[in-house]
């Protein structure tokens, strides 16, 4: 990708005044993560609502049901993967692959009783190919015959994440999200809002001339998902 070099920049300033707007913007940036806190206190205590635990997934050794897929723990995260049937790789959901593809390291979730698995929304031989392509390892099932149960009252083919505790044999749902709701699986946004261009999409609050060539969502290069190119380069 090509440098720019005439791109408007961020005022140069002494260290104290620099310091000090930074010491301003501090204490927003606490009120927001304390806001945060009580609105995760907040999620904590609402309600549930139970949800049939034999509804049936396909995973690897063929169906399972959404009970199984707890793999033995009591709380399980569901990503619902969007898929295109019949589309090659190339058009297939760019936001679910930006977002599948920063979850790896599950040992810290697992420690605290939790399973995580994909809930892709079309055939499993179909989508574990694209599983497979992309080098993702996390569980993974198709939830093709079972989403519109699952999703009851919201848009099945969409992308959603959502939160379920068992009792025993007896599974609830306690919170689902979608939209950006779904940036808590992300890093590469939380980064990039922390440097001075920010994510560089056409609707974000910058100063003029600051570099804004992607659109909102802008997951895609070349006609493909971002995370694909790496993976082609390697063969």
């Amino acid at each position: 990708m090509r440098i720019k070099t005439d791109q408007a920049m961020p005022p140069v300033v002494d260290r104290a005044t620099w310091q000090a707007e930074i010491d301003a913007l501090r204490v927003r940036e606490k009120a927001h993560t304390r806001e945060g806190s009580a609105i995760a206190a907040a999620r904590r205590r609402l309600p549930m609502v139970e949800v049939d635990p034999t509804l049936t997934l396909v995973g690897p050794d063929g169906p399972v049901t959404l009970l199984d897929t707890f793999e033995g723990r009591r709380q399980l995260i569901a990503y619902f993967h969007m898929w295109h049937a019949g589309h090659p790789a190339e058009e297939q959901c760019e936001g679910c692959t930006f977002y599948t593809t920063q979850v790896r390291e599950l040992s810290y979730i697992h420690s605290r009783d939790v399973t995580y698995a994909v809930f892709a929304q079309g055939p499993y031989e179909d989508t574990v190919r694209y599983r497979d392509f992309m080098g993702w390892e996390m569980p993974w099932y198709s939830a093709e015959d079972s989403a519109e149960a699952l999703l009851t009252g919201r848009t099945a083919g969409m992308f959603h994440l959502v939160f379920y505790l068992r009792d025993g044999d007896r599974v609830f749902e306690t919170y689902w999200t979608n939209g950006r709701g779904v940036e808590a699986m992300d890093n590469s946004y939380a980064l990039l809002d922390m440097t001075p261009y920010g994510r560089q999409e056409d609707w974000e609050d910058s100063p003029g001339g600051w570099p804004q060539d992607w659109p909102l969502g802008g997951l895609s290069m070349d006609g493909r998902p971002i995370a694909h190119w790496s993976r082609l380069n390697r063969g």
